[in-house]
C-alpha cells in the first residue's frame, strides 16, 4: 500500500462484508467505510427499528474511529443512508444524541436497499488529532 495512505483495521468492529478496509488514514483524515447495524459480538443485524440501527451504526463507527487514532467527536462529514426516508425523524433523533453543539456536516440519502437487509448505514470522514 502506498505510504501516503494506511488501512485501518478495527478488531472490535464487525468484520467487513467485502474487500474493503474499516477505514483509511490519509492527509490528516480518517475515511471510514459505511457501517450497518451489525452487533460485533454476534455478527447479526440489530433489527429493532431504524433508530436502534442508527445507534448501532454510530457505535460501530466509534470503534473504527478509535482504531484509527481519533473519536467520532472529530467527525467532519457524515453520510446517513436510509431505506425509508419516512424514518428520518427517528434516525435524526438517535444521531443527534451522539454529537454536541457542533455536529459534523451531514447528508442523508434515501436508498432502495442496503447490505444484509439493513435499514440504515452510516459512513464518516474524521479529522485526525494533531
Amino acid at each position: 500500500m502506498p505510504r501516503n495512505r494506511h488501512a485501518v483495521t478495527a478488531p472490535d468492529a464487525p468484520e467487513p462484508a467485502g474487500p474493503y478496509s474499516h477505514a483509511v488514514r490519509a492527509g490528516g483524515l480518517l475515511f471510514c467505510s459505511g457501517q450497518v447495524a451489525i452487533d460485533p459480538e454476534t455478527g447479526t443485524l440489530v433489527d429493532r427499528g431504524p433508530a436502534e440501527q442508527a445507534r448501532r451504526c454510530l457505535q460501530n463507527l466509534e470503534v473504527v474511529a478509535r482504531a484509527g487514532g481519533a473519536s467520532l467527536a472529530d467527525a467532519v462529514r457524515m453520510t446517513v443512508y436510509v431505506t425509508d426516508i419516512g424514518a428520518f425523524g427517528e434516525v435524526n433523533e438517535a444521531y443527534g444524541a451522539f454529537f454536541g453543539d457542533e455536529p459534523p456536516a451531514r447528508v442523508t440519502i434515501g436508498v432502495a436497499a442496503l447490505p444484509g437487509g439493513a435499514a440504515v448505514e452510516v459512513d464518516a470522514v474524521i479529522a485526525l488529532p494533531d
